[in-house]
């Protein structure tokens, strides 16, 4: 529930700190120009408003960033991956055992003195969609002269 005000807090400081951005003075002359050449709408009162605007704008932009990102920390928790592995259960001598071998007449591939498998690759088929089957394909024939 306050993760969302804030979020919704952060939308609307983060619009106004545009506007107030778009609507400064920039070197030769802004959208702000107007007014009386006295008082607080004077281009320079104006200026001096939306500086001042702009500023807190922008700080509360960043109190607000620093607490959304505390408060989502701390809803996720400080539980990391290794905490929820259980490491503690695990037997050390149980993760040093080699796997046993398996003995030399059983014909298993991988013992002592066994070659690999050559290997086999599958039959060429060619896909007829019109004929609605499949055919071994024939190699080529090489081209006369």
């Amino acid at each position: 529930m306050l993760i969302g005000l804030l979020l919704t807090l952060q939308i609307i400081v983060s619009v106004t700190l545009v506007c107030v951005v778009l609507l400064q003075r920039s070197e030769g002359g802004g959208f702000v120009g107007g007014g009386s050449s006295a008082g607080m709408m004077s281009v320079r009162g104006a200026g001096d408003l939306l500086t001042r605007t702009t500023w807190i704008l922008g700080g509360s932009f960043f109190v607000l960033s620093l607490l959304l990102t505390i408060l989502a920390g701390r809803e996720k928790g400080a539980s990391s991956i290794v905490d929820r592995m259980k490491i503690d259960s695990l037997d050390p001598a149980l993760l040093q055992q080699q796997k046993a071998k398996p003995p030399a007449g059983t014909g298993q591939p991988g013992g002592p003195g066994s070659a690999p498998a050559p290997l086999q690759a599958p039959t060429p088929t060619i896909n007829n969609p019109f004929l609605g089957q499949q055919a071994p394909a024939t190699p080529a024939a090489p081209p006369t002269k």
